[in-house]
């Protein structure tokens, strides 16, 4: 499908570079819905918003082959493999005739991902193989063109998702193609027949292929791929057909000036999301996005599911893939893990389904947590053995019913006015889901988190723990190895809160965990305790990259006393792109003070 490329500040996607030359110009400033109100806005996101759960369907010539080209396996995803072992144009182009998928069922794939609990699709109507899987006039390197099927798998796939109630969208690879003459390739051409003119390749191809997707199938979605900088008048012409499409959803891979309406993290869940923009993690069930027969790493069913409701407590969607073989069919690994995860949304679909973000940045138990009006729901991977309790919730609890079961559970309230939750009698090995009927929309107030000496005299002042100020400055990356990235403006810093015993009071040595890439290095930052400065100051260094993490050990001694204290760092200058990224930082007590 596409590439996952290296993070800047912990995500920012770098594009790919067009196979020739293009001249550096100003960024259109046409954006499709640059004068849509957010009452617009919001009427045209609702469906997409409240379907949390989708299919991605990536189908084309790269099925038949399956990751194999005369003897050779492929190590990377099985979409790419034209690109992985620099095929030749003509070569490559061998497939099309090969190509009759008989078995195709649009009826089929349809049922299986309503049967999964999933509310839209989204499937490749030409990938960078430039193989296009619909009849195009625009291009003969079709499906029914150049193939002996002679059908029109979108068109079906869109009738078939009609019948039944969901969002049908297409998927399309507006610059990128390997076939064409002028369509840009990463890491440029391998063969004379791809040299052209990426404007020429733009205007005779793309362009009109998008108006034919739009106005011959009228998607709900349209998926771009792989921004690669373009003319203005490209990008104006490419979204030229939004307008016979007025409530068409289209993600940000298009660049160029254009934001789109959703983010697209590719392989991971954001730790945070993205608060105040709609976004859609986009991922495989196995490790590839075409099909490969030797792909057999799959991930598990609970698993998927719970990358369902992470997903969901951050407020966003789950575009999750599969990838039919050449004969037209979702390979059964893949289709057992939906049925599957549609079994648990039956039951637990209100916990997902037109669900918000959580309240709470962290829980103290592990599972997550969303809401819907003057409800929220805990879905929790693992019942406390000592109890679940929930801090910082003002709004009044009503009930907790146990979804699955219908159980009524005790709710009780302790003089700090922390919830106790009594144990259900049945848990589920995925997730019990809680519903908590609340007097109102849930107001929380989160205990700040305090962090405790290890062994009385070292904290470990991990970046999923800090407070963060500023208006760019987040929390990235997967639970467990979260960092502190986008730290993309000085005025932004970041805190933690201690607690220090007796036995700590003295001098602490100070290191922290962090990398910076080449060209952005030299930004100086202080350490501050309870807002006065330390003394204590740094200067980062580079790294080999953004996610390659160095120790980094401050000159002098962090003086401590007992008590409570805030530990910040904040910078004082920055010449590159970002201060830099963080994981964490420690202090070890190395001079104990005594009376």
């Amino acid at each position: 499908m596409k590439i996952s490329f290296p993070h800047l500040i912990a995500g920012i996607v770098v594009v790919v570079a067009a196979s020739h030359a293009q001249p550096k110009v100003a960024a259109p400033s046409v954006d499709p819905h640059a004068t849509e109100t957010t009452a617009q806005r919001d009427a045209r996101m609702k469906w997409w918003r409240e379907a949390r759960f989708g299919m991605f369907i990536h189908w084309g010539l790269y099925a038949l082959p399956a990751g194999e080209w005369k003897g050779r396996q492929s190590g990377g995803a099985g979409e790419w493999m034209m690109h992985d072992f620099k095929i030749p144009v003509a070569d490559y182009a061998t497939l099309a005739p090969q190509f009759n998928p008989q078995q195709f069922d649009a009826d089929a794939w349809v049922n299986l991902a309503k049967a999964a609990g999933m509310k839209y699709i989204v499937m490749t109507a030409k990938h960078h193989e430039g193989f296009a899987m619909y009849p195009s006039k625009a291009d003969p390197f079709n499906i029914f063109d150049a193939t002996p099927f002679k059908r029109d798998p979108i068109a079906e796939m869109a009738a078939a998702c009609k019948k039944q109630g969901l969002k049908f969208g297409v998927y399309y690879s507006q610059a990128q193609d390997w076939h064409q003459p002028g369509g840009a390739a990463y890491d440029g051409h391998w063969d004379t027949a791809q040299n052209g003119d990426l404007h020429a390749y733009v205007q005779k191809v793309a362009v009109p292929q998008v108006r034919e997707l739009l106005t011959k199938y009228h998607p709900a979605v349209l998926w771009w791929d792989t921004p690669v900088e373009m003319l203005p008048e490209d990008i104006k012409a490419l979204t030229a057909a939004f307008a016979s499409e007025p409530q068409l959803i289209a993600n940000n891979r298009l660049g160029n000036g254009v934001p789109g309406d959703t983010e697209t993290p590719e392989q991971h869940i954001p730790a945070t999301g993205y608060p105040g923009r709609d976004w859609e993690t986009c991922m495989t069930i196995n490790n590839t996005w075409g099909y490969k027969t030797n792909d057999l790493n799959f991930k598990s069913s609970t698993s998927l599911l719970r990358n369902l409701i992470d997903i969901a407590s951050k407020g966003g969607n789950y575009l999750l893939n599969v990838g039919p073989d050449g004969r037209g069919i979702i390979p059964e690994a893949e289709a057992k893990r939906l049925q599957v995860m549609g079994t648990w949304l039956k039951t637990n679909g209100a916990s997902i389904y037109a669900t918000t973000a959580s309240p709470y940045k962290r829980l103290p138990f592990e599972g997550r947590c969303t809401v819907k009006g003057d409800k929220m729901y805990l879905n929790v991977f693992s019942w406390p053995d000592d109890g679940l309790t929930l801090a910082g919730l003002q709004t009044a609890v009503k009930s907790a019913t146990v979804l699955a079961t219908g159980q009524k559970l005790t709710v009780s309230k302790d003089a700090s006015g922390t919830l106790a939750l009594s144990r259900p009698s049945s848990l589920d090995a995925v997730s019990t889901t809680v519903e908590l009927s609340l007097a109102g929309p849930p107001v929380v107030v989160e205990p700040v988190p305090v962090i405790q000496a290890l062994n009385g005299e070292e904290f470990r002042l991990d970046s999923s723990l800090a407070k963060l100020e500023g208006g760019t400055i987040s929390l990235e990356g997967e639970e467990g190895r979260n960092n502190i990235g986008y730290w993309t403006n000085m005025k932004d810093s970041v805190s933690w809160r201690i607690s220090n015993s007796t036995a700590g009071v003295g001098g602490y040595s100070v290191q922290l965990d962090y990398a910076c890439a080449p060209g952005s290095e030299g930004s100086t930052f202080s350490v501050l305790v309870d807002g006065i400065d330390s003394g204590l100051t740094g200067t980062v260094a580079k790294t080999n990259g953004w996610e390659d993490y160095r120790s980094m050990t401050l000159e002098g001694k962090l003086t401590l006393t007992t008590g409570l204290h805030t530990i910040s760092i904040v910078p004082k200058s920055k010449p590159g792109l970002g201060v830099m990224n963080l994981r964490s930082m420690q202090l070890k007590l190395v001079n104990r003070y005594t009376r």
